[in-house]
């Protein structure tokens, strides 16, 4: 075979060889971009669409009282038919009211709650629990991560008195009492009702 033959079926082999290479690029390139699709798509779906929701169901609650809104967001334990406290809740346990995360409460200007001056923001809900006496506190330490009480992050400790009320199953906070400068915000789980009374700058 002539020299040139044997240079021109090199130069086809080497065509073929490289047509070859890239066809199998693409379908490598292809396949991990794909694989990468699928991940992405089972992630986000786990991540957005769980097959099972979660039992306690995100609440949130906003009021207006004069100039002043107020925002409680939180999540919805069930009681599943008992008396939460002294039983799902312990009598003197440092408690939030809600589940998997803290309670949190915005003011969009300064309040008073029960009489004593709380700065416009957002806090964590804290409570202690007891028969005929609650310790409720607004923490400045309000991240959504924080399941347990900060010590020296309290913008204000209060006592408030429960009272009765019809058995309620999921955790609740509403606002039985609004006008245009005061409000009574209550936490309300199975029998027991905490009031909180908000007053507002004119």
């Amino acid at each position: 075979m002539a020299l040139s033959q044997k240079v021109e079926a090199f130069g086809e082999e080497l065509r073929d060889y490289m047509t070859h290479m890239r066809v199998r690029t693409k379908v490598i390139g292809t396949s991990v971009i794909l694989v990468v699709l699928i991940a992405l798509g089972a992630i986000g779906y786990m991540r957005y669409w769980p097959q099972d929701p979660p039992a306690s169901q995100h609440g949130l609650v906003q009021q207006q009282i004069g100039r002043t809104t107020v925002i409680v967001d939180y999540n919805r334990p069930l009681a599943h038919g008992r008396e939460p406290f002294g039983d799902l809740v312990a009598w003197g346990q440092m408690w939030t009211p809600s589940a998997e995360r803290p309670a949190t409460v915005r003011f969009s200007t300064d309040v008073q709650v029960n009489g004593q001056a709380v700065a416009k923001g957002n806090y964590a809900l804290w409570a202690q629990p007891q028969m005929d006496a609650w310790t409720v506190i607004f923490s400045r330490d309000a991240g959504k991560d924080r399941l347990t009480y900060t010590e020296g992050q309290d913008a204000l400790r209060l006592t408030a008195t429960p009272r009765a009320g019809s058995y309620m199953e999921t955790l609740a906070f509403y606002f039985p009492v609004v006008d245009g400068t005061a409000a009574e915000l209550v936490l309300h789980w199975g029998r027991v009702v905490v009031p909180l009374q908000i007053t507002v700058a004119r």
